[in-house]
């Protein structure tokens, strides 16, 4: 279990910071960069658990929780340690509740402008934010060896977002479609 005496340790005072493994980096390397947006994405979660109802938030609090194994995956570079990494079954159960969740959808005939109810905006947001940690991801992963797994976790965790946010807004009903070509 982790246990955190102190929250300031002085130790990136000078623009370093530490991986799992005791590496020292700059706070501007990628992987830092990558594992930034994935903690971003964490909190914009937690902001639409406030507004989401029981079930959708127990599934949300699951998200952010394998969120921090993202983290603890992506500050572990030796993929030969021995450390928690995002394995398949995480993905497929992001791939279960998609289609769970879409089959209850009636079918998009539009792109859907972000928005809806409160809930739908907070999800919305949290999909791009979690969008743009797995550009970084991917980005990384061009530049050194990543558990793979974390990719394809992130990708499919912003189609549940995207997903999610259809059955917040009413199972689709409040959704805002894109009419192309609308204010020439």
């Amino acid at each position: 279990m982790v246990q955190l005496t102190r929250i300031y340790t002085k130790g990136g005072d000078k623009g370093k910071s530490s991986l799992g493994c005791g590496t020292r980096l700059l706070k501007s390397d990628l992987r830092f960069e990558a594992i930034g947006s994935v903690d971003e994405a964490n909190a914009a979660i937690g902001v639409a658990c406030v507004h989401a109802n029981d079930m959708l938030a127990q599934i949300l609090y699951r998200v952010q929780n394998d969120l921090f194994d993202v983290g603890a995956d992506l500050c572990m570079p030796d993929l030969a340690q021995s450390a928690l990494r995002i394995v398949e079954t995480q993905v497929v159960w992001l791939e279960n509740q998609i289609d769970a969740f879409n089959e209850s959808l009636n079918p998009l005939t539009s792109f859907i402008l972000p928005g809806g109810t409160v809930l739908a905006a907070s999800l919305h947001l949290a999909r791009t934010i979690v969008r743009r940690a797995e550009r970084v991801i991917v980005a990384l992963s061009q530049e050194t060896q990543l558990n793979l797994e974390v990719v394809k976790y992130m990708n499919r965790l912003s189609d549940l977002l995207f997903v999610l946010s259809r059955v917040a807004n009413a199972n689709g009903q409040n959704d805002v479609l894109w009419v192309p070509g609308a204010n020439r």
